[in-house]
């Protein structure tokens, strides 16, 4: 039986020395960075995954940034109306004032002239705005929705009968206003048209009764529409929650995909050490032989 001898070592020992010493390198990085995946070649299929993890993990936040903003714009909106609905239960209180027939031309003037300036607040609260946007004028967000003509005491829309939306996540969008149309001027009961009516009904002393019909009827056309804005809140609420628990388990996700064990990982450093010290050892006392054949010896 033969035996072949390599006449030339040091390349293979100079390949153990690196292999030994990249070892202990990587026993450090894993156990300094907590990860056992620091590079590309460390585990290619690994990493590939963690690409699709971090990018779902982006479209996370960017949906979460997108409800915070929503969920205080959806709170201004019903905040607002809540004011709206503060208004015209004021005005039904005046014009039942104004009703009762114990009041003479002058009284009933005051009380017109109160129900004239309730007009102005809710042209106020119509125009409410958030980040710039005004939120009642569907998706003509620039300019002011209603204006009042103060001679004749009539409001115009100016706005659109749209509504914009927001993407909450992925194939899941949501409507984030109530166009002020079909808000503030429903033909089931509109609010500008009924206090226009009775202010008209209070100057004259005509038809008062009828009139607080009317804005009783604007109230609660209001207080319909006002539901969106209690049923967006709770939709997007639900979708925070699950944002962030989808957050929670991409998380865990990354950590089963590169995390490592600590206590593998400091054994491994330890196991890696020493091994590149017997390599360091073993390798020092070959080169320090006259020849090989010494060595065999």
């Amino acid at each position: 039986m033969s035996i072949r001898l390599n006449p030339n070592l040091l390349p293979d020992l100079l390949l153990a020395v690196q292999q030994s010493q990249q070892n202990v390198t990587t026993a450090t990085q894993q156990l300094g960075s907590g990860r056992r995946v620091n590079q590309l070649s460390d585990d290619p299929a690994a990493v590939a995954a963690l690409v699709g993890n971090h990018n779902q993990t982006g479209q996370d936040d960017q949906f979460i940034q997108n409800i915070t903003s929503l969920q205080t714009r959806l709170r201004v909106g019903d905040s607002t109306l809540s004011g709206v609905v503060t208004a015209l239960t004021r005005a039904i209180s005046l014009g039942t004032e104004g009703a009762n027939g114990t009041l003479n031309a002058g009284d009933r003037q005051a009380v017109a002239a109160e129900v004239q300036g309730l007009t102005s607040q809710l042209v106020s609260l119509g125009n409410t705005a958030y980040q710039g946007s005004y939120l009642f004028a569907g998706t003509a967000l620039t300019a002011p929705p209603f204006t009042l003509n103060t001679v004749t005491n009539t409001v115009t829309y100016n706005g659109n009968a749209n509504s914009t939306s927001v993407q909450l996540s992925n194939g899941n969008a949501i409507k984030t206003n109530v166009p002020g149309d079909q808000l503030f001027l429903n033909a089931s009961g509109s609010a500008f048209g009924a206090l226009q009516n009775l202010y008209s009904s209070l100057v004259s002393g005509n038809n008062i009764g009828q009139a607080v019909v009317q804005v009783q009827s604007a109230l609660s056309q209001v207080s319909v529409q006002r539901v969106f804005y209690g049923n967006a809140l709770n939709q997007v609420n639900l979708t925070e929650t699950f944002l962030n628990q989808d957050k929670i388990s991409l998380s865990s996700q990354e950590n089963s995909l590169v995390g490592v064990d600590p206590a593998k990982a400091a054994s491994d450093l330890v196991q890696a050490q020493l091994a590149n010290q017997s390599t360091l050892a073993a390798t020092g006392r070959i080169l320090n032989l006259p020849n090989l054949l010494s060595f065999l010896k």
